[in-house]
């Protein structure tokens, strides 16, 4: 899963070529870049492995960092993606590098281990202590994102310390401003919906529950099997369709970029016995959105869903 590397199969000669010749430019697919190097400690080359921690970085770093993000496609499957020839220049050409860590993105160790440059590197599993195994959908967490950023205005003021006021001013406004509907959102259904019980379909929204007041009852294992593509037992197959056929969950929540048929017939007993459900994704959708605006659309949609199914 995410082991090839994008090296194997090159004659060795090619392979040396790629690495020492990625140092010699700073390539990045996002926007903003021009022809000439920019002024080192100015503007910081920032690569992360996925979009929605690409996103923080875009807006905590400003016009002081140039962000890529490797996968943008909300298609793409992060455990199993295989890196190609121009995402190892990429990383190359970085000063900082952002990794989720966890066992949910390996090729980024793959990448690096493949460069000979000493690009900062914000591993979010090591920084949350959380290990290989864990739950690594933190940017589900909001106490989690927020360790994050602190991580990451840290980071951008060691490369740029020219600017740390800047990288200081833009945290500020991003956690009281940016942030401010988000966290609205989810005080608002925390306050009113304490205590109420609903399911899901993986272990993404095991993140976010708690930070909302919900009680999650579906079993553990299948939200961690469904994450990982990994088989179901019929134990948990057969509790969670009890739950909805006994209606003890009042709201099913989905991820629509894993709709596994496991998923998908659990969806059909909810639709069956008229539970009210919400979607989420993985990553950015549409892409090009900000983390904030995508994370609030799905809050407001499973505000919405709690309100149809509880009244108020």
């Amino acid at each position: 899963m995410g082991e090839m590397a994008w090296w194997r199969g090159l004659p060795a000669g090619l392979v040396l070529l790629v690495v020492a010749s990625v140092g010699l430019c700073a390539c990045s697919t996002g926007s903003g870049s021009s022809g000439s190097a920019p002024t080192v400690g100015r503007v910081v080359q920032v690569v992360a492995a996925e979009n929605f921690w690409g996103s923080i970085a875009t807006q905590i770093g400003g016009v002081h960092a140039h962000v890529a993000s490797i996968i943008t496609n909300p298609n793409t499957d992060p455990h199993v993606y295989e890196p190609t020839a121009a995402d190892a220049r990429t990383v190359a050409g970085a000063q900082l590098v952002i990794e989720n860590g966890i066992g949910y993105d390996p090729w980024v160790k793959n990448l690096l281990a493949a460069d000979s440059g000493n690009a900062t590197v914000l591993n979010v599993g090591d920084l949350l202590d959380v290990a290989d195994g864990g739950n690594p959908h933190r940017w589900y967490n909001p106490t989690d994102v927020h360790a994050v950023i602190g991580q990451l205005v840290h980071d951008l003021q060691n490369l740029d310390p020219v600017d740390s006021a800047y990288f200081t001013a833009q945290q500020n406004h991003f956690n009281t401003v940016s942030l401010a509907k988000y966290d609205a959102t989810i005080a608002a259904i925390r306050s009113t919906y304490h205590g109420v019980k609903v399911g899901a379909s993986e272990s993404i929204f095991a993140m976010l529950a708690p930070a909302l007041g919900l009680n999650l009852i579906t079993p553990n294992s299948f939200l961690k099997a469904i994450s990982e593509g990994t088989d179901v037992s019929a134990a948990d197959k057969q509790t969670i369709d009890n739950q909805i056929n006994h209606r003890d969950i009042k709201v099913y929540v989905y991820n629509t970029q894993n709709v596994t048929p496991d998923v998908q017939a659990q969806l059909a007993e909810v639709k069956a016995q008229h539970i009210a459900y919400a979607t989420i994704t993985e990553t950015l959708a549409p892409p090009n959105t900000t983390y904030q605006d995508w994370q609030t659309t799905q809050l407001v949609g499973i505000q919405a869903a709690l309100a149809k199914a509880v009244g108020h």
